[in-house]
C-alpha cells in the first residue's frame, strides 16, 4: 500500500554507529562446519544461538552438539518451558554461565545481547524472508564481526520459493537492507487484495511491475490526483529488434532489462545500459544495437 501512495513510509537507511554487516553463510549440514563455526566465536569469548525450531527433537540435536563439543555449555529455550525455567536460562546465558542457547524462534524480537555474534539457523528451508531477517538480526548488535550460518540438510530437496528466499538472504546482507528484503519478499509471494479477504497473487499473474503501477494509477484517481505521462517508447515491427535467449539465458534477467529500457528518460540511460550489457554479458548482438539506437532516437 506504500508503494502505491496509499499509506506513508519512511526508510531509516542509517545503521547504528559502529554496526558491521552480517557475514551469511548458506551451507550443507556438516558436522566439522557447525563445529568451527561454534568455535571460533568461543575462541574470541563470544556465545553462539543455535536455532533448531522443533522441540521434539532439540534434546536429540543438544546431544549432537556436545559429542562435537565436549566442553562446550549448552542450554535449551522454548516457549513451551515453565515460564520461571525459561527466564532462568535466559538470565543464566545472559550471565554468561552458558557458550550456546539452543532454542526455537523465541529469540525472533527483543533480544539485544551484544556477547553473541554467531547464530546457527538449522532446517533454513523452513522459514519465511522476513522471520530469516529478523534472527540474523539477533547477531552484529556491537561493533564485532558477526556470522549467521544457514544450514540445510543434505538429501533435503527445496522448493523454487525456498531457494529464491535463501538466495535473497545472502544477497541482502548490508545494513539497511530489510526493505529490499521486504519487496523481495513480495515478489516472492504475490501480493492479492490489499482491502479485502482474498489475498490470492494477482500480482504473479500481471508481474510486480505492472501491479504497482495499475495500482498508483488507480489511487492517484481516487484523490483526483493528474499525472503527467511520460511518453511511450514505441519499436518499429519492420525491424527486428530484441534481447536473444542465447545472449541474456535468464527469461527474469531479460525482463528486468526491457522493463529498465521502457524507463529510459534520457539518451545517457541508453549509454550506461550499453556500457553495463557489454561488461557483463560481452558485445552487443547486432538485434539489440538496433533496439537500443530505436529507443534513443525517441530521446
Amino acid at each position: 500500500m506504500s508503494l502505491s501512495g496509499a499509506k506513508d513510509f519512511n526508510i531509516i537507511n542509517t545503521a547504528p554507529k559502529n554496526r558491521l554487516p552480517i557475514k551469511t553463510i548458506l551451507a550443507e549440514y556438516n558436522d566439522d562446519l557447525i563445529k568451527n563455526a561454534i568455535e571460533n566465536e568461543l575462541k574470541r569469548k563470544g556465545q553462539v544461538y543455535y536455532v533448531h525450531n522443533n522441540i521434539e527433537t532439540m534434546h536429540s540435536v543438544k546431544s549432537t552438539l556436545e559429542i562435537l563439543l565436549p566442553k562446550c555449555k549448552i542450554c535449551i529455550g522454548h516457549g513451551k518451558m515453565k515460564e520461571h525455567n525459561l527466564e532462568k536460562i535466559m538470565i543464566d546465558f545472559l550471565e554468561k554461565k552458558y557458550d550456546v542457547l539452543l532454542c526455537t524462534t523465541i529469540i525472533e524480537s527483543g533480544l539485544d545481547i551484544s556477547n553473541v555474534n554467531t547464530i546457527i539457523i538449522d532446517n533454513v528451508e523452513n522459514f519465511g524472508l522476513a522471520q530469516l531477517h529478523q534472527l540474523r538480526g539477533r547477531v552484529g548488535r556491537s561493533n564485532r564481526k558477526a556470522y549467521a550460518y544457514l544450514i540445510f540438510h543434505p538429501g533435503k530437496v527445496l522448493t523454487e520459493q525456498a531457494e529464491k528466499r535463501l538466495q535473497s538472504i545472502k544477497e541482502y546482507t548490508a545494513l539497511g537492507s530489510g526493505y529490499k528484503l521486504a519487496l523481495k519478499d513480495l515478489e516472492i509471494r504475490g501480493a492479492g487484495n490489499l482491502l479485502g479477504r482474498e489475498q490470492s497473487g494477482h500480482i504473479q499473474a500481471v508481474g510486480f511491475e505492472l501491479y504497482c503501477q495499475l495500482l498508483e494509477e488507480s489511487v492517484n484517481k481516487v484523490k483526483g490526483i493528474k499525472i503527467k505521462q511520460k511518453p511511450k517508447l514505441l519499436l518499429d515491427p519492420e525491424v527486428k529488434s530484441f534481447i536473444p535467449s542465447d545472449y541474456i539465458e535468464s527469461e527474469q534477467e531479460r525482463l528486468a532489462i526491457y522493463i529498465r529500457m521502457m524507463n529510459f528518460e534520457i539518451k545517457d540511460d541508453v549509454e550506461d545500459l550499453i556500457w553495463e550489457l557489454e561488461d557483463r554479458y560481452g558485445p552487443l548482438p547486432y538485434v539489440v544495437e538496433q533496439l537500443l539506437l530505436s529507443l534513443k532516437r525517441q530521446l
